[in-house]
């Protein structure tokens, strides 16, 4: 795995990736996917519009599901991933080292998860990023990947942009507006180099807000502060 917390290094928390290089502009727009598509063919339009390579991690159900814009994402030459099969939660909300699911059934899960992307095209070889389930893994899991040949990749903590999937119901609920401010506030204070940008492809019918819509908003913003935007795993060529 990655040294972490050195500059001019990725980033590493618990196993996982969580940011490229600090020191390079580069931005990795990464998009998630289970249950709902509704806003793959918008999020593809506005891609290809800018010119902007892009990365997708897909539950096995989401392959199952959506073959026609899955071929027409690795069409456009975006990274196609792993999500886990069925969307496991593999570790406890509460106690994060309490794991939910055991060796096997990780295995068993991730195998089924290939199999569906070796369907569409997608060998493993061309995939070794993996993207856990929920966001939410411990050291075990990336262990776990790791002896499956696969490295372990998260978010990078900063932005509301993971909350594109709330809804008004929820006491996390954020619009797109606050999520695209939140983004530019850690833009304007911190900076974003290196940054896995996480998003998802589509998003529940209670959430009408949906923050794709101001996709190419935020990709016009980010190229005109000088980041390149780039597939994950071009962010971590290293």
């Amino acid at each position: 795995m990655f040294s972490s917390y050195l500059w001019g290094q990725p980033v590493v928390i618990k196993g996982a990736i969580v940011r490229g290089d600090p020191a390079v502009k580069e931005v990795a727009l990464v998009f998630t996917g289970h249950e709902y598509a509704e806003g793959g063919r918008e999020i593809r339009e506005a891609l290809k519009a800018s010119g902007t390579p892009a990365s997708f991690f897909f539950t096995g159900d989401f392959y199952r599901s959506y073959p026609g814009l899955v071929k027409m994402l690795r069409k456009d030459g975006h990274y196609l991933g792993a999500h886990s099969d069925r969307h496991l939660l593999y570790c406890s909300w509460e106690k994060r080292d309490s794991l939910l699911v055991s060796q096997e059934d990780f295995q068993k899960d991730l195998k089924k998860n290939f199999r569906e992307m070796e369907k569409r095209g997608i060998r493993k070889n061309e995939a070794l990023f993996f993207l856990p389930p929920y966001e939410w893994y411990n050291e075990t899991i990336a262990d776990w990947a790791n002896t499956e040949g696969l490295q372990l990749v998260n978010f990078t903590s900063g932005t509301l942009s993971n909350a594109d999937y709330t809804t008004p119901s929820m006491p996390n609920y954020r619009s797109s507006e606050i999520i695209l401010e939140s983004i530019r506030k850690q833009e304007r204070e911190k900076g974003m180099n290196g940054f896995i940008l996480l998003l998802h492809i589509g998003t529940g019918p209670e959430r009408t807000d949906k923050f794709y819509h101001r996709l190419p908003d935020l990709l016009r913003e980010l190229k005109a502060k000088g980041y390149r935007l780039v597939r994950i795993d071009e962010l971590l060529k290293q």
